[in-house]
């Protein structure tokens, strides 16, 4: 991969094995809170990285004690005097940022570290897989400010995630999910301790990284475009397309010739 850009305000970038970038949210003073230079530099990184070939999964995760805890307070004093059509150019400045960063072409794993609270769970959805640690605590905290819970894109994420008992409970009354509940109703895919946390999640990233690029890419994309189509048929029509692509590609063929071979496969992303 080559050198990855450095140069972010509100965000750290590793990477922390071949095909494998972390990117750490960097506020830690502030509990990594997300301001208008973080939402701009979210989309900006996903947009670079989807253009890096050597990109397989990206990781995101917090500094600090934090994962996330919404958007940063200290910035919110405008939002009342902003008018309808500035809090609409707001609105849709954070919409891009998690656009960009569920729509990337790669796997994004959320390693959550803490709290993930308001605009910090909407990220937390926003990704593939999540794992959280022990410590980790989720919450809806619009309605706690007088928000909406549905908000960057909660309302559509969470009810398909959870469920809408479940979804409307916790947008409801903007309470804390501790990290076992996260687990038990599926809001997380596995609960480490913090010590473990990232070298768990680092496992995952690297057992990725062993398939086929082309194939986990379309995997992701036939997985999250079936969301949001209507009928089995349709589905079954999006599969076939992909799957029809991946037989042109050499990795197929080398995934083949190492099966007969009785080797591990070498794939390049051909």
């Amino acid at each position: 991969m080559k050198s990855l850009d450095t140069d972010y305000e509100t965000l750290a970038l590793d990477e922390a094995a071949p095909g494998v970038v972390v990117v750490t949210l960097n506020r830690p003073d502030r509990y990594n809170a997300m301001t208008k230079a973080m939402f701009d530099e979210l989309e900006r990184l996903a947009l670079a990285l989807d253009h890096e070939h050597g990109c397989r999964v990206v990781v995101l995760t917090g500094a600090g004690k934090a994962f996330c805890s919404g958007y940063d307070l200290a910035d919110a004093d405008e939002l009342p005097s902003l008018g309808a059509l500035g809090m609409l150019e707001q609105q849709e400045r954070a919409a891009r940022a998690l656009l960009a960063i569920r729509g990337m072409r790669v796997p994004v794993i959320a390693a959550v570290n803490g709290a993930a609270a308001g605009g910090g769970l909407s990220l937390a959805l926003a990704a593939d897989i999540r794992f959280a640690s022990t410590s980790a605590r989720f919450n809806a905290a619009f309605v706690r400010i007088g928000l909406s819970a549905g908000d960057l894109g909660v309302s559509w994420l969470l009810t398909r995630l959870i469920g809408p008992a479940h979804a409307s409970e916790i947008c409801f009354t903007g309470r804390l999910v501790a990290a076992d509940e996260a687990l038990r109703i599926g809001l997380v895919n596995r609960v480490s301790e913090p010590d473990r946390l990232l070298d768990d999640v680092l496992a995952l990233a690297e057992a990725i990284v062993e398939n086929s690029p082309g194939g986990v890419q379309l995997s992701k994309r036939a997985l999250q475009a079936n969301l949001e189509i209507s009928s089995y048929a349709a589905a079954l029509e999006l599969e076939n397309r992909g799957q029809a692509l991946l037989t042109r590609s050499a990795d197929m063929r080398e995934a083949l010739a190492a099966f007969k071979e009785k080797r591990p496969a070498v794939f390049t992303g051909a």
